[in-house]
């Protein structure tokens, strides 16, 4: 397989649309975030049998434990996935061959920005100055993610880590103008926001849609995480 470059590539051998689209033939729907992740890692290793997948690897920040919820090493390049999958009720029969899903309603819509917002800020240091490049993914039911706020609606206290359609994350972002100070999140660079279908399903909640966001090496926070094998 030729190398694949660009800010989307999977450890220079494929990129992310390649590998959501092959995904969503056969697992539309997942049962939870960790279905998702083992699911992803093998469609991965069928679009590009020579890259290598590692699930929760530990990185060295400081004195704290963080774990990296994906790791794909190829020959040349290494990419560092981090997986958001956030949902709301839905009943159904999905996928080839078909399974039966009880999805479960997340709630709490401002802690799915948060931690996403999150995922980027920690894959920014996990890329640090090395050839290590990110992918944010965020995979969703919830339309309130994806959907501009309407016009006068009163701010919230995650206004500044809205992650709709059309937005922009970057610079610091206060929870609750700043009277929360654990909640900032400061971003060295700057994201835009699109969000792609996934999947349709029937009945209420059955649209599935993604957002993805590319960290490259230069968008690192000086080389804080450490990423192994």
């Amino acid at each position: 397989m030729e190398p694949v470059h660009g800010s989307e590539n999977i450890a220079g051998r494929t990129s992310l649309r390649e590998v959501m689209a092959r995904l969503r033939r056969h697992r539309p729907v997942f049962h939870s975030e960790a279905d998702l992740q083992h699911s992803f890692a093998r469609v991965l290793w069928e679009v590009a049998p020579e890259v290598e997948s590692r699930l929760e690897v530990p990185q060295r920040l400081s004195a704290r434990a963080e774990y990296l919820d994906l790791l794909c090493i190829g020959p040349q390049a290494r990419t560092a996935i981090e997986f958001k999958y956030f949902t709301r009720g839905w009943t159904g029969t999905s996928g080839t061959p078909g399974e039966d899903y009880v999805l479960k309603t997340h709630g709490a819509g401002d802690l799915a920005r948060l931690g996403f917002v999150r995922d980027i800020a920690r894959l920014e240091r996990f890329c640090g100055e090395s050839a290590l490049n990110g992918i944010a993914l965020m995979l969703t039911n919830e339309p309130s993610l994806w959907t501009p706020p309407g016009p006068g609606r009163r701010p919230t206290r995650d206004q500044e880590f809205r992650i709709h359609e059309g937005r922009e994350l970057a610079g610091t972002l206060l929870w609750a103008e700043g009277r929360y100070k654990p909640n900032t999140c400061r971003l060295t660079g700057s994201y835009p926001l699109a969000w792609e279908r996934y999947s349709r399903q029937d009945g209420p909640g059955g649209e599935f849609r993604y957002v993805a966001v590319f960290v490259s090496p230069s968008a690192g926070g000086g080389g804080d995480g450490v990423v192994d094998a």
